[in-house]
């Protein structure tokens, strides 16, 4: 009987993870595709002249012990301080040993004097990152916004600091309108401009959510579906952050105690050394290792059904343009959902491919400035060369970079030379297409000194260099024909051995251990024979345990 062959469209957290779990724990070969020549979708480090970007931001952080635990058997936790954790005070809790259980014997290093190698857990000391690279490091987070020269908590909570910034005055009406849209809700919350006012009530809405949203999404809030809020920010409220910011004040155990937050508001997280990327490259090489097949530079263009089933495949080399049908017994998809319906033989009925073609997305792009110092000049303070956030939301008006990640805060070995340069990354939410989008890289990295200076963050004569990366499809919208998607969903559950997964697959702002869990729950559904899809399309949406962690 020959081995059963499953297809995999995408080298991204989702599709990786489904590899890896096929190889686990069933017989069936995995050959994975993908169109560009770099492995973790959205979740790669792409590396200029030694100084990482990580796209739109990787926290390592999961209410799921499951996540957690595949994490660290591929990176294990630091077990030594970092190149940077003694000069900038960081309070580690280091590991005192790693747990390993390999993927299969080639992916084991044989101890000295015993040949033969296991896939048995192995216990060694916790990896010191100043001596090895595969270790995961713990990082504080530190995420503020900033407005009208101000520095402010994010998530957004009402302290003295906080009300000493935006005026007492504005401070106390932000106090009242909360409690007014608290005691009157509104009653219609399909849409996120309602769901914020009632979670943090008009003023406060039109302060710090409305402009920033828009800036992301590229429309009005009223024509965003409330999911994606109800997705970023589950459980989280004017009221219950400022009860975690005065606990902070009464108790330093209870900063520390993660599983009692809520998601947005950990204090610290799990980052590979040399970003996100690096986890996905160590999965890909330990995959392969086991027998999998990573075909790069390859893409989908063609997925054939027969009596109800995906039978075939057609992979074309995007390099050559050659082809090739691929017979198989199951097919994974993490691409875009109306990618997928456009290239199906026999065609979707035209319900299903109206829903997939009008299906829309917001695209991501990247400055990358290569700094010899910040020079961030905050009201009432002397210019900081040197700031502690991992990225800063930008809400000031009159620019167009939504968020600046500063890649020395992920991890220090994200750049080249971290004691005399500052590695930043100015990121803007565009269009495929657009203006920004189709501006050549030069002016694009002109734009991003304008601005930076502008808001008063960086001096111009200390830049250093400079690069542009561009992300399509990036964040999949919940605008255009979304609200039908269940129809999209209908289609697919009749189709036993097709399972759409990840961020695009679902067309679902999933973080990365969503999109993770995703593809494990699809692998568990083929061990069990599990034909019901439903329990993938329950990820990040009414699980508790995401956001909540349970005994």
């Amino acid at each position: 009987m020959s081995q059963k062959i499953a297809i995999i469209a995408g080298a991204g957290p989702a599709g990786l993870t489904a590899a890896y779990e096929l190889l686990k724990r069933t017989d069936i070969h995995p050959i994975v595709c993908e169109s560009t020549d770099s492995i973790g979708g959205i979740a790669q480090t792409y590396n200029y002249k030694g100084n990482r970007i990580d796209i739109g931001g990787h926290r390592f952080f999961s209410k799921s012990d499951r996540i957690m635990k595949w994490w660290f058997n591929i990176l294990p936790r630091q077990g030594s301080p970092a190149a940077d954790t003694v000069e900038k005070g960081h309070e580690i809790e280091y590991a005192a040993e790693a747990i390993v259980e390999y993927l299969c014997p080639a992916c084991a290093k044989a101890p000295v004097g015993k040949p033969e190698c296991s896939t048995a857990p192995t216990r060694r000391p916790a990896p010191n990152p100043e001596l090895e690279d595969d270790v995961m490091l713990q990082r504080p987070r530190v995420s503020r916004i900033f407005y009208r020269k101000n520095f402010f908590p994010y998530p957004i909570g009402i302290t003295l600091t906080v009300a000493k910034r935006l005026g007492f005055f504005n401070t106390a009406m932000i106090g009242l309108s909360y409690i007014w849209r608290h005691a009157f809700s509104l009653k219609d919350e399909t849409y996120l401009d309602a769901f914020y006012k009632n979670r943090f009530g008009d003023r406060l809405y039109r302060t710090f959510f409305e402009a920033y949203t828009e800036k992301v999404w590229g429309v009005p809030c009223s024509q965003i579906r409330a999911d994606w809020g109800a997705q970023r920010v589950k459980g989280l409220s004017l009221k219950r952050a400022v009860i975690h910011a005065v606990k902070d004040l009464l108790s330093s155990d209870f900063k520390k105690q993660q599983e009692k937050r809520e998601t947005s508001l950990i204090t610290r997280f799990f980052y590979p050394k040399f970003g996100p990327g690096q986890m996905w490259e160590k999965v890909t090489e330990q995959i392969k290792a086991c027998g999998a097949d990573v075909r790069m530079h390859t893409r989908v263009s063609g997925v054939h059904m027969k009596d109800g089933k995906v039978t075939s495949v057609t992979l074309e080399n995007t390099a050559t343009g050659e082809t090739q049908e691929v017979v198989c017994d199951y097919f994974f998809s993490t691409m875009p959902i109306k990618h997928l319906f456009g290239m199906m033989h026999p065609r979707p009925d035209s319900r299903v491919l109206e829903v997939a073609e009008g299906l829309q997305y917001r695209d991501f792009l990247t400055v990358g400035l290569l700094l010899k110092k910040l020079h961030v000049q905050e009201k009432g303070k002397l210019p900081q060369t040197d700031v502690p956030d991992n990225w800063i939301y930008i809400q000031e008006g009159g620019v167009r970079v939504g968020r600046v990640q500063i890649f020395n805060n992920w991890s220090p070995y994200m750049v080249s030379d971290r004691k005399n340069t500052i590695w930043i990354g100015l990121e803007y939410f565009v269009n495929e297409g657009g203006d920004l989008w189709v501006m050549e890289d030069k002016k694009l990295i002109e734009l991003g000194i304008a601005e930076m200076e502008k808001i008063a963050m960086i001096r111009r004569e200390d830049v250093l260099d400079g690069c542009v990366l561009r992300m399509p499809k990036a964040y999949p919208a919940y605008i255009g024909s979304y609200t039908q998607l269940p129809v999209v969903r209908e289609y697919v559950e009749k189709i036993p051995n097709l399972f759409l997964i990840g961020r695009n697959g679902m067309h679902r702002y999933n973080n990365q251990d969503h999109s993770m869990l995703t593809a494990m729950f699809a692998v568990d559904n083929i061990v069990s024979g599990r034909t019901d899809k439903s329990n993938l399309w329950e990820v990040n949406l009414d699980d508790d345990y995401h956001e909540e962690k349970k005994a």
